[in-house]
């Protein structure tokens, strides 16, 4: 069964249309199994086959698509900053999840996720963003989650052999940051070749909430690049080069933020058949360098011994080769990838050159896979049964330190340099998905794993207790370990699709059991009590309670629907509930940063070149909390949004609509707690959801 949806405005949505039939051709291309498939620019209403008769909008979900795909069954987002999104899934997120662009999978440049993958995924750039529902398969890579994939727009190749120039492009404002998108696509292309340009510019000033602005919210960035491709009889190669520029960007979770971040980003393809054996292949690299400081965007500390700069790289570079056995309805895909990252992290003090820390110097990540699929099917019953191996490798340089700072940081570093820093580990993967043709309108399905993760580079190496947490964003101080095992999770879910002339309903239930999680523990026994250099340096740091990352033991599981229903011609209903429960199986404690229970309902009315939805957005309390990571409760609440479109001509669409109509002030549970002194909002205090917002989106296409 292959599950391509374009999902409605309380589901995911698809909000713009009209670009070179980018849905369709996802839908082609992507796997038999699982996939969610959400089409940001795909086909217009009229050509619309019967199971995606929805309109192709969404309230506007911000200048981060992470927003765009939290609107999907299980998901959620993880609000660290304006470009700073994390999705959560079905309770996992981060480098839990497996998360590409545009086909590239890469490190993060920052040691606080502050460029989490999506962030070098501008909205008017993504055409197609292709979700692995339950689980990722193994041809994808190894994560403990669904994976996704943000496929940029592109004039892709046609049946002639003219020249035919193509370009999609969309134009956005909004009033609740006074922020503006422009950005798209434009190319040529025939049956032999395909060129094309990209660039996006995105600019916004601070996030109005009902009772203020959030101070430092504010965001700017930049991409452009090229690519091309030719087919050459059976074969087809590709080439992408890709250019971003963030600018100062605010992340008022964590203690710093953006300065920049300058990322340079290259892919070759390779594609074809030899011998009636189909042949994937890709090598890229991705080359990010970074600075974040805690005195630009944010008042600076009064002490000039306080101000602080931090300088991080991440180079990575990755190759894919597999090769795939056709046998009537069945495949055989054996393949090979890797990754290959390398990190460095000085922390500095602008006003005192002899103030420096190495605190993550020469990181050393690799992993070399090697993977085995079969998809086919037997009557009724589809499987698609994977299995990968992967041997991972990872070594720390030695720690140095400025003459400005004093004995104890000194003495942890001379520690950590003279510890054994380097680990290796071999985990094995293992995937059954099963499905059954769909007969009377429902089709059944059911996933069972075996998934590992290896432990981050700042989970492991962090000798120096800093505010750094991989993103965690919950203003605790952190330390790593180096004996940190590998994450293992036991995975089982079960669901059906089914669909009638007039509704489509899509229930999921699902369990995971993970044996060492990592997670932020206590550092010792004495909690509170400040008997060891590193509590010493973390109270310096304003946490006398700090935590170590270690491995515990942890269980998710919950259940999520989404469904809807055509009540006349032009009437329809469209809902989503998501539920997902996180606990620790070792103490009484619940996980940290878990989504409460959420739902939404959408009523559209849809003419022929209109439509208007009317959406209600439920989130419940969320009152089992992590008393580990001293998290906040939050209270539940309601939004309502209201957003319309309308086809002008052939290729042009505008959207509009108004997001949290009443202005409603509410407290994002996943947003984390604020940082910046001088707002609007209180330091420590959670922080609050968008004030009201009107958008106006504009798409042009040929």
């Amino acid at each position: 069964m292959k599950t391509t949806l374009f999902l409605s405005a309380s589901v995911a949505g698809v909000f713009s249309y009209g670009f070179l039939n980018c849905g369709e051709a996802a839908a082609q291309t992507s796997s038999p199994a699982l996939e969610d498939v959400i089409v940001v620019t795909g086909s217009p209403r009229s050509a619309m086959r019967v199971d995606a008769t929805v309109p192709d909008f969404t309230p506007d979900a911000g200048p981060d698509v992470a927003g765009l795909i939290a609107r999907l069954p299980g998901a959620a987002l993880i609000d660290n900053g304006a470009l700073s999104g994390q999705v959560q899934y079905r309770g996992l997120f981060g480098e839990r999840l497996n998360i590409r662009v545009d086909g590239q999978a890469f490190a993060s440049g920052g040691p606080n996720l502050m460029d989490p993958p999506l962030h070098y995924a501008p909205a008017p750039l993504v055409g197609v963003i292709v979700v692995d529902r339950g689980v990722s398969p193994v041809r994808n890579g190894p994560g403990l989650a669904g994976g996704v994939d943000a496929q940029f727009k592109r004039v892709d190749f046609t049946d002639s052999s003219d020249m035919a120039f193509g370009y999609d492009v969309t134009a956005l404002g909004r009033t609740v940051d006074d922020s503006y998108a422009v950005g798209g696509v434009a190319g040529a292309a025939n049956a032999t070749y395909r060129f094309n340009i990209l660039g996006s510019y995105e600019k916004g000033d601070d996030v109005e909430f009902p009772g203020g602005t959030i101070v430092s919210s504010l965001h700017k960035r930049a991409v452009y690049g090229a690519s091309a491709g030719a087919k050459v009889g059976d074969q087809e190669f590709g080439v992408d080069l890709r250019r971003q520029k963030t600018g100062p960007t605010g992340n008022p979770p964590f203690p710093m933020d953006i300065r920049f971040f300058e990322t340079d980003f290259a892919r070759l393809t390779w594609n074809g058949a030899l011998g009636g054996i189909k042949v994937e292949s890709a090598f890229s690299i991705a080359d990010v360098d970074h600075a974040m400081n805690n005195f630009d965007l944010r008042p600076a500390p009064q002490d000039p011994m306080r101000y602080r700069e931090t300088f991080a790289k991440a180079r990575t570079l990755s190759g894919r080769f597999a090769v795939i056995l056709p046998a009537a309805d069945e495949s055989l895909r054996l393949g090979f990838d890797m990754e290959d990252a390398d990190k460095d992290v000085r922390i500095t003090n602008p006003n005192n050159v002899n103030f420096f820390i190495d605190s993550l110097s020469d990181i050393q990540m690799q992993r070399k896979g090697v993977f085995v699929e079969w998809t086919g099917a037997a009557g009724w019953l589809n499987a698609e049964l994977g299995l990968r191996a992967d041997f991972h490798d990872a070594s720390a340089g030695e720690a140095s330190l400025g003459p400005a700072l004093p004995m104890g940081p000194v003495s942890l570093a001379s520690a950590f340099n003279a510890s054994e820093r380097d680990w290796d580990k071999t985990t094995v993967d293992g995937v059954v998905r099963l499905w059954t043709e769909e007969a009377k309108g429902v089709s059944w399905r059911l996933t069972l794993a075996h998934k590992t993760r290896a432990p981050g580079y700042v989970e492991r190496f962090s000798w120096l207790p800093t505010g750094a947490s991989g993103g965690l964003a919950d203003g605790n101080v952190y330390v790593g370990d180096l004996q940190l095992d590998s994450e293992t999770a036991w995975i089982a879910e079960a669901g059906a699709d089914w669909r009638g002339e007039r509704f489509y309903l899509r229930p999921t239930a699902f369990y995971r059991r993970i044996d060492d999680y990592v997670q932020g523990v206590p550092f010792d026994a004495t909690v509170g009590v400040i008997d060891s250099p590193q509590e010493m340096i973390a109270a310096m740091n304003g946490d006398p309670t700090p935590l170590r990352f270690a491995n515990v033991d942890a269980e998710l599981y919950g259940v999520d629907v989404d469904g809807g229903v055509s009540v006349t011609e032009h009437l329809r209903f469209d809902g989503v509930i998501s539920y997902v429960r996180g606990k620790r199986r070792d103490i009484d404690d619940n996980l940290y940063r878990i989504a409460p229970p959420h739902a939404s309902l959408a009523a559209t009315y849809e003419r022929a070149n209109w439509s208007l939805s009317a959406e209600t957005v439920l989130v419940a309390d969320q009152n089992k909390v992590s008393a580990t990571n001293s998290e906040q409760a939050t209270d539940g609440y309601a939004v309502f949004n209201l957003t319309g479109d309308i086809d002008i001509a052939p290729g042009v669409s505008v959207s509009a609509g108004v997001t949290n109509i009443f202005d409603k002030a509410y407290r994002q549970h996943l947003a984390g707690y604020n940082r910046v002194a001088n707002s609007d909002v209180a330091i420590g205090e959670r922080l609050p959801g968008n004030g009201r917002g009107a958008f106006l989106r504009v798409h042009l296409s040929r």
